[in-house]
């Protein structure tokens, strides 16, 4: 069975993370979407927040398990018996960066390998900090997020 993990901060979830994930689930047997727990960041939701906005948005696809993580990416994938990582590239930048970070993955886990996805042209200028940008001051944020993430984003700004 081949198992992959898309890891992620998901700080939301936006729908350029959601077509990663659907795409990288056609093609794998199991995708594991992994919740980084970054405590060099201030995230706008708690990871049990993250991870449960993302159970819900990936509720119809039964291939995709939701789980959360610290630590290094690469003994979370051997703990979850997998042998892929699945990233997502929007642009050039990213690609650099990725390579860097797959090429230190191979050098821990040799039996682990990177599989890049390139995102779909129409959210490849999308991030969750220009989604949280946009949110902060009143702006719509419909074309970018699932109609129940963008409800709790509106939330959190509200300060409900």
């Amino acid at each position: 069975m081949a198992v992959a993990v898309y890891p992620g901060s998901f700080d939301p979830v936006t729908y350029g993370h959601f077509d990663i994930i659907e795409r990288a689930s056609s093609i794998m047997d199991h995708l594991i979407v992994a919740v980084l727990n970054n405590s060099s960041k201030s995230p706008l939701f708690s990871v049990e927040e993250r991870v449960n906005m993302l159970i819900d948005v990936t509720k119809h696809l039964p291939n995709v398990e939701v789980r959360s993580f610290d630590g290094l990416l690469v003994d979370f994938v051997r703990e979850n018996h997998a042998h892929v990582i699945i990233r997502g590239l929007r642009a050039v930048t990213d690609f650099e960066y990725e390579l860097q970070l797959s090429q230190t993955n191979r050098v821990i886990a040799p039996e682990v390998d990177t599989v890049f996805l390139t995102t779909n042209l129409k959210y490849s200028y999308l991030s969750s900090s220009i989604v949280k940008e946009i949110a902060m001051y009143g702006g719509d944020i419909s074309a970018f997020v699932h109609p129940g993430i963008a409800g709790k984003i509106r939330a959190k700004f509200a300060g409900e």
